[in-house]
């Protein structure tokens, strides 16, 4: 019999417990439950207004339970009295709320268990590390053009990223190796992959881990796709593999293959550009996401982001990329993109490509910021939200695949957000049309 809670919690000298959901936004709520009353939320759910949250519900609405996963439980290595837990959400009887994102991926992930695969997946989440005060780069040293990598400028946040890390290997990620990415005052941290509903647990946690400890040290993290334009954005690849049910097989891996991958991940990617277009309403999904897609070349020389609805072989400007045998990096996403809707439509994408047998087409080698195809050779990826929303609407294979609620409330909620937005006058309207 597995412990109680309120057990670990004695153990482990904790005192608080943090009950988390993340919602249609990727914003993550939660509740700060004492330790003498966790059994009971472990059992009974910590309740929360629907409304308040990104879930299209209303006020009149009953309160929805969110029910804690313990397997995902992490003691707060910077707070060791307070542990952090991830959360599925349902009705007062019971129901799952379908539109819940960490949902949608446990009914993707088990589409796939029912296919005889199961996934493992594994991000790169890149954020710039900014002044609290007035959200400019913290460090004012850090300012050559091409600054991928540079020595100095990491060591001068060794504190914050060594912090970061530290909690990383305390947790068993497997973290491997951290870096000044092309922006200025912009950082990469890598952790090793998993299977995929794991990987979205962590992905949440590691965004509010690092806001956390930033914040700790005066400065404010942010992975918001395109914060500066003159910059490279904020991405978020994502690495994916399937495997056997045993999670034995990496059914991607074909040593003849070419490439090294297996029809399999042919038809696995075949699916992806396919609905690529819809599935940037999930991997793209603010307004500003698209400031860093299709845009013009960065004080670094490149953007390090996809225009084009391609596949390629270790090469970094297409939408894909195959780096090397027995898997594939998805390069489109970027770091608003919500954790679990992210990998749930990338799967779902996917699997319909293997169960269609889809073909992907030629793959292409060219550099796409210096060579780029023909517009008649190649589909381009939607140049604002409101064009991805539409694709998702048109989409066929979400609905049956995400859940005719979740793709109901996603739209509903992004075509309000996109016309507050339209509703604003920008000071380049204000200076470009003052005079008309």
């Amino acid at each position: 019999m597995s412990k109680l809670l309120s057990e670990i919690a004695q153990e482990k000298s904790i005192r608080y417990f943090l009950i988390s959901f993340t919602d249609l936004f990727g914003v993550q709520r939660a509740k700060l439950v004492p330790a003498v009353s966790i059994d009971n939320m472990a059992v009974n759910g910590a309740g929360f207004a629907g409304f308040a949250a990104w879930l299209d519900m209303t006020p009149a609405d009953p309160d929805v339970l969110a029910i804690p996963d313990p397997t995902s439980l992490l003691q707060l290595p910077w707070e060791p009295e307070v542990a952090w837990m991830s959360a599925d959400l349902y009705t007062m009887d019971g129901r799952p709320i379908e539109q819940t994102p960490r949902l949608v991926l446990k009914r993707v992930l088990q589409q796939a268990e029912d296919l005889g695969y199961s996934v493992r997946t594994g991000v790169e989440c890149e954020y710039f590390l900014l002044n609290g005060e007035d959200n400019s780069i913290s460090d004012l040293r850090d300012r050559q053009s091409k600054p991928c990598y540079d020595q100095q400028a990491l060591m001068r946040r060794y504190e914050v990223i060594r912090e970061i890390c530290d909690a990383m290997l305390t947790f068993g990620w497997g973290a491997y190796q951290n870096d000044h990415e092309d922006a200025n005052g912009q950082f990469e941290m890598n952790w090793m992959y998993a299977d995929a509903l794991v990987t979205a647990d962590r992905h949440a946690f590691f965004k509010y881990m690092v806001k956390t400890i930033a914040e700790k040290h005066g400065l404010r993290a942010t992975f918001m796709p395109k914060p500066f334009a003159h910059l490279t954005g904020n991405g978020c690849h994502t690495h994916l593999s399937v495997w056997d049910s045993t999670g034995k097989v990496n059914l991607f891996h074909e040593e003849q293959g070419e490439l090294g991958l297996s029809t399999l991940a042919y038809q696995f990617i075949a699916g992806v550009l396919h609905s690529a277009e819809a599935l940037c309403a999930f991997s793209n999904p603010t307004i500003n996401s698209y400031k860093r897609i299709n845009a013009a070349a960065t004080t670094s020389g490149a953007t390090w982001a996809p225009s084009t609805i391609t596949y390629s072989g270790n090469n970094r400007t297409h939408a894909i990329r195959i780096p090397d045998a027995g898997r594939f990096e998805f390069r489109l996403a970027d770091g608003a993109a919500n954790p679990y809707l992210l990998p749930a439509s990338l799967i779902a994408a996917g699997l319909d490509g293997i169960v269609q047998k889809r073909h992907p087409g030629l793959r292409y080698d060219n550099n796409s910021y210096t060579d780029p195809l023909p517009l008649n050779q190649v589909k381009h990826l939607p140049t604002n939200l409101l064009d991805a929303l539409r694709c998702l609407k048109a989409n066929t294979v979400f609905p049956d695949s995400l859940g005719e609620d979740l793709i109901t409330a996603y739209l509903k909620l992004k075509h309000q957000q996109w016309n507050e937005y339209s509703s604003y006058i920008t000071p380049w309207e204000l200076e470009n049309t003052l005079d008309c």
